[in-house]
């Protein structure tokens, strides 16, 4: 909103020209949501706790709390505050974003306010998730430049492009964008462990949402230019300033969990701002300590079903080596060392083509 009103004053008053800059802006939204974040956080986890004042009845799948009200808070006025509101591609991302953190609050809240340990059911919350990603794949093709609409871009292959037809473009883009969101979810299940990587990823695709919607980078690093996609560099500096924000109260020992409403939310909105960009394939690079994550529930599943034997000593793959001994802060370091190797390995491929 900020940018949409002091934009055409730019022209009047010359300091206002800094607003049209979308460095400063991405600045100003991380800061905005790391600050928010701070003011906020305290007050925000006392009401959680007095509605959760019963306790939360023991999960299968460990505890979950409403969290993540406090990353989507501080997310979404950052990035309506300096974000151009004019572009769909924030649009589409935030309603994303805001629509799977609905679900995850729903969740929640069925959790550790009425008891209920299964909350709303598994079948209910894939439906509605795979229904708001696929209008939102629909929109995104209808909104890409036309030479890319229903394209599959190849990483470190400059030239490559893989037709999908509208079709699979969306049932491509569902996957990317519902996958994301829960691997994120199942990540989620130590203090820290999750947002640290979240953290990572969103300063990766800000920076490659920033290159592809400038065409003099993308002529240089030979990368797909979408026009004003850049924006969503906004809306991830903002989730970065939040991610932080959370981390300061999720810090061990944690006085908040994200819950359902975090994970769900922020996973959706990088597999949304991955499929703008055209950059499906290097999430799973960038976000691969997630993948692990999935595989290892999939291949624990499976294994079972089939064998009756348990690969791991449990699921996720971080419960594994919580069973071996590992002390929490171990496992969340050094799930984060291998996350930062991660994002630097799927920046690289932006110049490896």
């Amino acid at each position: 909103m900020i940018y949409n009103f002091l934009y055409p004053l730019a022209d009047v008053f010359g300091p206002f020209n800094l607003f049209r800059y979308l460095t400063f802006r991405s600045i100003a939204a991380f800061l905005t949501a790391l600050v928010l974040s701070f003011l906020i956080g305290g007050s925000l986890i006392r009401w959680l706790r007095s509605k959760q004042a019963q306790g939360q009845p023991i999960r299968e799948d460990g505890p979950a709390t409403m969290g993540g009200l406090l990353i989507l808070i501080a997310m979404s006025v950052g990035t309506l505050l300096w974000a151009d509101l004019t572009n769909r591609y924030v649009w589409i991302v935030l309603i994303i974003t805001m629509t799977f953190g609905a679900i995850g609050l729903w969740d929640d809240f069925l959790k550790v306010t009425k008891r209920n340990p299964k909350g709303v059911p598994g079948g209910v919350k894939l439906i509605v998730s795979v229904v708001v990603a696929g209008f939102g794949a629909y929109y995104i093709s209808q909104f890409s430049p036309p030479p890319l609409r229903y394209m599959l871009a190849v990483p470190f292959l400059k030239d490559v492009l893989i037709p999908l037809g509208l079709v699979g473009f969306i049932a491509f883009s569902v996957l990317v964008i519902v996958g994301t969101s829960n691997a994120v979810n199942l990540t989620d299940g130590l203090d820290g462990l999750a947002i640290g990587p979240v953290i990572m990823a969103s300063v990766v695709f800000g920076l490659i949402a920033y290159i592809v919607g400038n065409i003099v980078y993308t002529n240089y690093l030979y990368v797909h230019h979408i026009p004003r996609a850049g924006e969503l560099a906004v809306l991830l500096a903002a989730l970065v300033g939040a991610g932080l924000g959370f981390l300061w109260f999720n810090a061990p020992p944690a006085m908040v969990f994200m819950g359902d409403t975090g994970s769900l939310s922020i996973g959706g909105a990088l597999g949304g701002v991955a499929v703008v960009t055209k950059h499906e394939i290097v999430l799973a690079i960038v976000g691969g300590l997630f993948v692990l994550e999935t595989v290892s529930v999939v291949v624990q599943v499976m294994s079972f079903k089939m064998t009756g034997r348990r690969i791991f000593r449990m699921a996720p793959l971080h419960h594994h080596f919580e069973q071996k001994g590992w002390a929490e802060p171990t496992i969340v370091f050094r799930f984060w060392i291998i996350a930062a190797i991660l994002s630097m390995v799927g920046l690289a491929t932006l110049k490896l083509r």
